[in-house]
């Protein structure tokens, strides 16, 4: 077991207070905040010690770097929005179970993953109000 640093305790504060995977470099930049002598590769090595520990989990998107989010936000079954502008991920609760009945004949589920992707709404009112001037 990794003893407990401020650092680490930093980057669990990163992912909670924004509340959404966060990719290392949003990690570093909110952890930053509360910890300005915090480096871009500790916070890597940071991920790496909390991963091992179980305390995070990875988000993995196809053609998008992985993200983290907290071991408590994974651990129910949720899937995640990417927003095509800002390239944010947010969580999505829920589950969108009613698309087994569509399986071919003879199929079984044993996991799924569904990543939605569009605008989220703060890009959208960035839209809207590039198309009002």
């Amino acid at each position: 077991m990794q003893r407990k640093t401020k650092q680490r305790e930093h980057i669990r504060e990163a992912l909670t207070a924004l509340g959404r995977p966060l990719s290392p470099t949003e990690i570093f930049n909110q952890a930053k905040k509360r910890c300005p002598s915090l480096s871009l590769a500790t916070v890597y090595r940071g991920i790496n010690n909390l991963l091992e520990e179980g305390k995070i989990v990875r988000v993995s998107l196809p053609g998008e770097p992985d993200r983290y989010e907290t071991d408590e936000c994974a651990a129910h079954h949720h899937h995640h929005f990417h927003c095509d502008e800002c390239r944010k991920v947010f969580d999505v609760a829920g589950c969108a179970e009613k698309l087994h009945p569509h399986l071919p004949e003879g199929f079984s589920v044993i996991r799924h993953e569904i990543v939605y992707y569009g605008n989220c709404k703060d890009c959208q009112k960035s839209e809207l109000t590039r198309l009002a001037r």
